[in-house]
């Protein structure tokens, strides 16, 4: 027999008006969304868009975070930059067409080859970028502790 688990995340969204929207969810500060002037929102705030991006640039994060402490490989610093493209895709619909992860990461020298391999193909094992049609890409810059990152 197998038993499965089954993990909820509840949110709960407020029309505001004027391209505003409250986000909540239990135990947790509410957060206003906007929709972005590129998309002839007030921007100001986060979009929805962004915090896309920042969930798969965070999930990310964590994911690399928990992959290395596994294998031993010391994380000393862990920065993410990412970059959502929006455009017209395959289908003619407007939408996610990639995204984009700039992970720089500095561990000990004996740790940089692997660490780097680790880096490239931990995204796969996220599970926000598993839910999206768009591609993750990852291109990571590691370097050891006290050398000068590119």
């Amino acid at each position: 027999m197998t038993i499965s688990k089954d993990f909820r995340f509840p949110v709960s969204i407020s029309l505001e008006g004027d391209g505003l929207a409250s986000a909540s969810a239990p135990d947790l500060d509410p957060i206003t969304v906007s929709v972005p002037p590129e998309f002839r929102g007030p921007g100001g705030r986060w979009s929805s868009e962004q915090l896309l991006v920042a969930a798969v640039g965070s999930c990310y994060a964590v994911t690399l975070a928990a992959v290395a402490e596994r294998r031993g490989i010391p994380i000393h610093s862990l920065t993410v930059t990412g970059t959502g493209h929006v455009g017209h895709r395959d289908d003619g619909r407007m939408g996610f067409i990639a995204i984009e992860l700039t992970p720089r990461i500095q561990t000990d020298e004996a740790f940089v080859t692997g660490l780097e391999r680790t880096a490239r193909t931990v995204a796969s094992a996220c599970l926000v970028s598993q839910a999206l049609s768009a591609p993750v890409e990852v291109t990571p810059v590691v370097s050891a502790v006290g050398a000068t990152a590119a």
